[in-house]
Parts: structure tokens; C-alpha cells; sequence
């Protein structure tokens, strides 16, 4: 696949099936998305698998963290089973006097983004699910999270599972223009 139509051909799935890539596949594939932008090449992020058994581990726990409601557990526990493979994101910031947390965090971010487009050249699928679980003391545990780790979601991965809709193209001139065309006295200018 070209790289211009991967971009502008993946999108979320949240149907996924099998199959999911192996695990020597996907270490390729995070080699490859290892080369996303990464200032000072801190690498302040890592990757943890859940296959199989293991996402019925993250079940329970979501099921635990989700209340006394029956069926909202029943939901809770469920959301793992969703794809066959999850890849947990997390930001594992390292002190550094001239990278600032935001810029690990973009890294990691474009890891994850250089990673969903990797899957989708080779025929996968992927979406990247968040939520108020990934602050759950016992999500965090499971996940071996340390001090000063923050979970960023779970890229859920497989192969889509039934048609996923076409993503609305919006006018990229919105939210691209030059600095020529915003006009003069923008702050920090010497003005009169």
C-alpha cells in the first residue's frame, strides 16, 4: 500500500476480529513505529500485550471498578474481548532538563498513531480505547504501572469485523495558512 493512501484510508474499527498479528509480528511492527518523532530520543513510552486469558484479567478488573450494577459490570467486563489483541499505551516520562513531559507525551502519542497506520498496511485494524479506567488503582497494578507512569488507553487490535464508514473529509485550508496571512502586531511583535 502506499503510504498517502494508508493515511487517508485507516480508520478506527470497532468491530475487530481474528485474526491479530503474532507476537514476532508486532515487534516488528513497534520496531518500525519506533522511528515516529521522538526529541532527544528519550523512548518515553512503553507497550504492554494482552492476548488471550490476559484481557479476561483486564475484564474482572474493569468489572470490579465498575460498581454494584450487574449488567454494567457484565459491560465492564466484556470491553477486553472486543479485539484479540490489546496493546496498553503507556507514558513512561523521563526527567530531562530541556524535553518537557508534553513533548514525551506527543512521542508517545505518535508511536501509537505510527503503529495504527503500520497495522493498517498489513491488513489489520486497530482503534485506540480510553476512559476513566485507566486512572483504576488495580488497571494500574495490573499493568505493572510505577510512580509517575500514566496509562493512556488500549489500542485494541485485530481485523475489522464488518464495514467501517468512510471518514468526512474537511477543508484542510481551515487549519492550515501561512504566517504572511495573519496579519501584523501578533504578540511578542514590537508594536507602535
Amino acid at each position: 500500500m502506499e503510504t498517502l493512501e494508508s493515511v487517508l484510508t485507516r480508520r478506527s474499527a470497532p468491530r475487530l476480529a481474528a485474526p491479530a498479528p503474532n507476537d514476532l509480528e508486532l515487534l516488528a511492527l513497534v520496531e518500525a513505529a519506533m522511528s515516529a518523532p521522538d526529541h532527544g530520543r528519550l523512548l518515553p513510552w512503553r507497550l504492554v500485550s494482552l492476548r488471550g486469558g490476559e484481557r479476561e484479567r483486564l475484564g474482572r478488573r474493569l468489572a470490579a471498578g465498575a460498581g454494584d450494577d450487574a449488567q454494567a459490570r457484565a459491560r465492564a467486563a466484556a470491553k477486553p474481548l472486543r479485539a484479540p489483541l490489546l496493546v496498553a499505551i503507556v507514558l513512561s516520562p523521563v526527567e530531562h532538563p530541556k524535553i518537557p513531559r508534553w513533548e514525551q507525551l506527543a512521542a508517545a502519542t505518535a508511536v501509537v498513531s505510527t503503529l495504527s497506520l503500520l497495522l493498517h498496511d498489513r491488513g489489520y485494524a486497530s482503534i485506540w480505547r480510553t476512559g476513566p479506567a485507566t486512572e483504576d488503582a488495580g488497571v494500574r497494578t495490573l499493568h505493572g504501572l510505577g510512580a509517575g507512569e500514566q496509562l493512556l488507553g488500549w489500542l485494541y487490535v485485530g481485523t475489522a469485523s464488518g464495514a467501517t464508514p468512510p471518514r468526512p473529509r474537511s477543508d484542510p485550508g481551515r487549519y492550515l495558512t501561512a504566517l504572511s496571512g495573519l496579519g501584523s502586531g501578533a504578540a511578542g511583535e514590537g508594536g507602535e
